[in-house]
Formats: C-alpha cells, structure tokens, sequence
C-alpha cells in the first residue's frame, strides 16, 4: 500500500525568482495537504548529507553548492497516492521534457535549477521528510 505523505523541496532558483506562492498554489490545487513547510537555508555540509547518494557522482559538488546558494522551502505533502502524484504534478527532471503545465516546465530554469525537489519512493520520502523536520513539526 502507497505511503500518503511525500516530501518537497522548492529549490534556491525558484524561491530566488519569487515562486513560493505559485507553486505551493499548484501544489494545493493538486488536492495535496502541506502538513510540514519553512523557510530554511542549508549549509554545504547539510546539502552534502542530504545528498550523500551522489557523492560519487561528477556533479556531487556543484549540486551541493547549488543547494546551498540560497533559501530553500522544504514541505511535507500529504494525499493519496502521494509520491507518483507529486511526480506527475512537479514533471520530469529536464525540464524541456516536463509534460505542459508541470511545475518544472513552468518554473525551472534549467536541468540543474529545475525548481523542485520530489521524494521517488515512499521510503525515501520518510527519509527526506525526517532529515528537514522533527516529529513535533509534523502535524
């Protein structure tokens, strides 16, 4: 049975570009509920342990320079069937890929910048979830 919280995060490019309200907007409309929200910025050493999967990989550093860049709004969504939702809602990662009306296709910049951060498992969401929010904040 499908887990019904998933995790997100508006990346720096978006908030930077001012897209807070739109895309928690959309997000809303979608039918998910925000349990979890703030307004947070990571270091490099937190980026670099949210992103600790990558570490081998070739765009390890600069994705945790990236994410460190600026303000990041991570959330904690909650709907049926919440992860493959969220996946159809924010589009595939390129956003010259992103299905018309998705929200990297009407807000990322690039591959890289691509506005939004979607947990692709249940399991990963709870992980995701725990490592911006403590029990308490999670109503």
């Amino acid at each position: 049975m499908a887990n019904n919280k998933t995790f997100t995060m508006i990346k720096p490019d978006a908030v930077e570009a001012g897209n807070i309200g739109s895309i928690t907007k959309m997000i809303q409309e979608a039918g998910f509920v925000i349990k979890a929200m703030k307004l947070t910025k990571l270091s490099k050493e937190r980026a670099g342990q949210f992103y600790a999967i990558h570490k081998e990989r070739p765009f390890y550093t600069d994705l945790c320079n990236y994410m460190s860049s600026g303000p990041i709004v991570p959330m904690i969504l909650e709907k049926e069937n919440a992860v493959e939702d969220f996946r159809t809602l924010i589009g595939a990662t390129n956003p010259k890929e992103a299905a018309e009306g998705t929200i990297r296709n009407l807000f990322a910049k690039s591959i890289e910048a691509n506005a939004i951060h979607g947990s692709d498992s249940d399991e990963n969401a709870i992980i995701e979830g725990n490592f911006f929010f403590s029990e308490v904040e999670k109503f």
